[in-house]
């Protein structure tokens, strides 16, 4: 904080913003952020990197633009913050530093402040071609924009084996570029390190727009921030998005390829198919639930029989009543960690209280059920928080479908699907024009609002690729380790809305 005095610490801004400052407390071997532009980061970074290597446990930086001129920025940055926190610090060198790079060596062009501590921070104005034989902590800026980042990174990496640190700040530079896919690797979790992401509205939102005023001397308003606002989106133009919204460019058409979906389907996995006539809903609650009954014990009730006892089970459901389907895609796990679909099971035009009746009937008999994930957007709330009372709050997740929620889990699904983790989907028509039907849309992988036709002429939205989502989602959220009671076949419970048992 700026320090306070005659009790101005209420006037006093923290002066890093708070996107700023969840950056520099994340203390990760390695973080990748993907951000706007001109939004301080790289400022913010040089602030934690001055107090780093004047710190007598500290490290060397080696900071790592694309030119000269983000190399002398950031040196003069962080100068200027050892300045703010009174550190004693030499002037800033310019220097050359001699890398090897196989049997040549190479002197690149460098700028150095060299603190008391014995560290320096070190921001080169070109790429060396490698880091080794160097220890500290290493800031690639602008990764996007690097030739051979994966080369760069290798290099860097090596710096964690003596307690390293890698950070990776950049905006994007199209979805085919070797950042957005080291952001994807990141999202989906085949990279462990932690992903943050800083768009031109989260940086409004923390109070970017009203920190330019205070160092402008100017005041905020609302209206001025949002003429500001309005002025940068005009001038990125047809950039705006990748620009200052994180969405990578050339990022739309089908996410999963059908080579990448019929690999991991096959032909002994059923789809169940229970569709009620118009009227159904109107029969009384006795024959609605007797009916329904005949066909779970007809045709569920031998595929879960078959079940292996000593699996651990999930389920994901998305909720469709006259329009939409519902579709349930209970897994199996086993002890080699792979989660299998033993059958997708989808309700058309099904009332509420059989629907109720199936969910219940199904995970009753599911062995060592660990938990679902229910979409509860709508109608489908209902069924979410029921299935949360019978299961309780820690078995069932109640998942709101939001962008937000997409960006975040679609990714570890499709990890899935290419390292085989997920297998045995129905070899079905639908099931794949489903998952098909997953679309990028500004970046993020979800199913656009538009309706397809299936096998049996009723509308489809993408509802068995949204199931298997959530069911994936609940094994990765709900996966607990074994459970120590083995669950019964049957269970009888009370149904306080039907009021049979």
């Amino acid at each position: 904080m700026i320090p306070a005095a005659d009790n101005r610490e209420s006037r006093a801004p923290a002066v890093l913003l708070p996107y700023q400052q969840r950056w520099c407390a994340d203390v990760s071997p390695v973080k990748v952020m993907e951000k706007s532009r001109r939004i301080g980061l790289s400022w913010g970074e040089a602030a934690d990197s001055a107090l780093l290597s004047a710190s007598q446990s500290g490290m060397d930086t080696w900071y790592i633009g694309y030119n000269k001129d983000m190399a002398q920025e950031f040196i003069r940055d962080c100068a200027d913050w050892a300045k703010h926190y009174s550190l004693a610090a030499g002037e800033i060198e310019e220097t050359e530093e001699v890398f090897v790079d196989g049997d040549d060596e190479k002197a690149i062009l460098a700028f150095v402040i060299r603190f008391a501590s014995g560290y320096r921070i070190t921001a080169l104005s070109s790429r060396p071609s490698n880091l080794r034989g160097k220890q500290g902590r290493v800031i690639i800026d602008e990764a996007a924009f690097h030739e051979q980042l994966a080369e760069l990174l290798k290099a860097a990496m090596a710096l964690l084996m003596w307690g390293g640190q890698v950070h990776i700040i950049s905006t994007h530079d199209g979805v085919d570029n070797a950042f957005n896919e080291l952001v994807t690797d990141a999202r989906s979790k085949k990279k462990p390190y932690s992903l943050h992401r800083v768009t031109f509205n989260d940086a409004l939102n923390d109070g970017l727009y009203r920190r330019i005023c205070l160092r402008r001397g100017t005041d905020w308003t609302p209206e001025g921030e949002a003429v500001w606002a309005k002025e940068i989106r005009d001038f990125y133009g047809d950039d705006a998005e990748e620009e200052l919204d994180c969405v990578p460019k050339n990022s739309g058409g089908a996410w999963l390829s059908r080579a990448l979906i019929e690999s991991r389907m096959s032909a002994d996995t059923p789809v169940l198919r229970y569709a009620c006539p118009n009227g159904f809903e109107l029969l009384s609650d006795h024959v609605r639930h007797a009916e329904c009954s005949d066909w779970l014990e007809a045709k569920l009730a031998p595929l879960l029989a078959a079940l292996p006892a000593d699996a651990i089970s999930f389920n994901g459901e998305d909720f469709g009543r006259t329009g939409d389907l519902s579709v349930h895609v209970p897994l199996i796990q086993q002890q080699n960690l792979v989660r299998r679909v033993p059958f997708i099971l989808e309700l058309r035009n099904v009332p509420f209280r059989q629907q109720e009746q199936i969910a219940f009937y199904l995970m009753d008999r599911l062995p060592r059920f660990m938990g679902g994930a229910f979409d509860a957007r709508g109608n489908g709330h209902s069924l979410a928080e029921f299935a949360m009372q019978r299961y309780g709050a820690s078995r069932i997740q109640q998942v709101m479908l939001t962008e937000s929620w997409y960006r975040e889990h679609m990714p570890p699904l499709k990890a899935a699907l290419e390292d085989g983790d997920l297998v045995d989907l129905p070899k079905d028509a639908d099931i794949l024009a489903d998952l098909r039907a997953v679309q990028v849309i500004k970046g993020v992988p979800r199913i656009p609002d538009v309706r397809t036709t299936g096998e049996d002429q009723g509308k489809r939205h993408g509802d068995a690729a949204v199931a298997i989502a959530l069911a994936y989602y609940a094994s990765r959220e709900l996966n607990k380790g074994p459970v120590s009671v083995k669950s019964r076949r049957r269970r009888a419970a009370t149904r306080i809305t039907q009021g049979y048992a």
